[in-house]
């Protein structure tokens, strides 16, 4: 018995080209990011899902109501798929952040694995929220699919866990918006099937 996980990461949010630290902010998709939602619900209009779960945040659950439509999915939402709190740093842009602390910004570049956010989380901290919450619901739909809509944070961390991989890498694993992965858990543990596919739009 299979249990197959679609993690997707929201689709493109309003003010994303100015590539700001988003966090914790509750940004809305931008008019691509529902675009991008909905090439990507087509690809699984047939995926027979058993249920949807995302975060709590406005751009996850719109990303998930998109994706879940089809199937007559409720999305259940969960803030331990929230995106790493970056506290002080949310709203700012790298270069801001440079400015105002550079030697903070370069801790973080030089060592994702143990940074804590300035007034925010660290990868421990997000682990510790995310991935029991991932294992919960795969453990409440054995052998079904099931649609999770989190965020590039907790994503590369879910995939990092499931495949044994130092979270401290999480940043070499791709996460771009509206990207799907697929988890499939068997009876020898996870494998990954697919990682970061986009779908063109129309």
């Amino acid at each position: 018995m299979r249990t197959t996980i679609y993690l997707v990461r929201h689709g493109s949010v309003v003010g994303a080209e100015t590539r700001r630290f988003i966090g914790h902010l509750d940004v809305p998709l931008s008019a691509l990011g529902e675009a991008e939602a909905a090439a990507l619900g087509r690809r699984l209009a047939n995926a027979k899902l058993a249920a949807a779960y995302s975060s709590d945040l406005a751009r996850t659950r719109r990303t998930a109501e998109i994706l879940a439509a089809p199937h007559g999915l409720e999305t259940v939402p969960l803030p331990e798929l929230r995106e790493f709190s970056m506290g002080r740093w949310e709203g700012l842009t790298a270069d801001e952040i440079r400015a105002l602390d550079s030697a903070a910004f370069e801790a973080w570049m030089a060592d994702v694995g143990r940074f804590q956010f300035p007034g925010g989380e660290s990868l421990t901290d997000v682990s510790a929220r995310a991935w029991p919450a991932f294992e919960d619901i795969a453990a409440r739909h054995p052998g079904s699919r099931v649609l999770v809509v989190a965020h590039g944070g907790p994503n590369r961390i879910v995939i990092c866990r499931a495949l044994g991989i130092r979270s401290e890498r999480i940043l070499a694993l791709g996460q771009d918006y509206a990207a799907l992965s697929v988890l499939e858990r068997g009876p020898s543990g996870w494998a990954l099937r697919l990682l970061n596919h986009r779908e063109p739009l129309l």
